[in-house]
């Protein structure tokens, strides 16, 4: 199940990634501020990218650590899409994959093609 996508701009790929507050529903907090989630990227690797929601009247949710190292790993830019799913297994428990998407002109249309590891 898709949980957001998000055109990255120029915040997002330098400090931080903020996303949509209705995503919160799909994550589990257990009471706390923050939740480090396990996310598989598209080259296999287990990532751990700390989601935070900010402490004010608006629970707005951002990554942060462990963020900044996927988007320099993966060459993103502003422009980029990023994708993450969860999908919920009866004997592992919610999983998490996470995808990079960058435009691309095929055959005279715009098109989401994969973005592979640079680093």
């Amino acid at each position: 199940m898709q949980i957001f996508s998000k055109v990255l701009r120029d915040t997002d790929v330098r400090v931080r990634f903020s996303f949509p507050t209705h995503c919160l529903q799909h994550l589990d907090f257990a009471g706390n501020n923050s939740v480090d989630l396990h996310v598989k990227d598209s080259s296999g690797e287990l990532r751990v990218i700390r989601c935070l929601k900010r402490k004010e009247d608006y629970d707005k949710p951002v990554l942060s650590k462990g963020w900044l190292k996927f988007v320099a790993d993966y060459g993103l830019r502003v422009g980029d899409k990023v994708v993450l799913h969860r999908e919920d297994d009866q004997n592992l428990g919610s999983q998490f994959r996470i995808e990079a998407k960058r435009r691309i002109n095929l055959f005279g249309e715009e098109v989401w093609g994969d973005v592979t590891r640079a680093n």
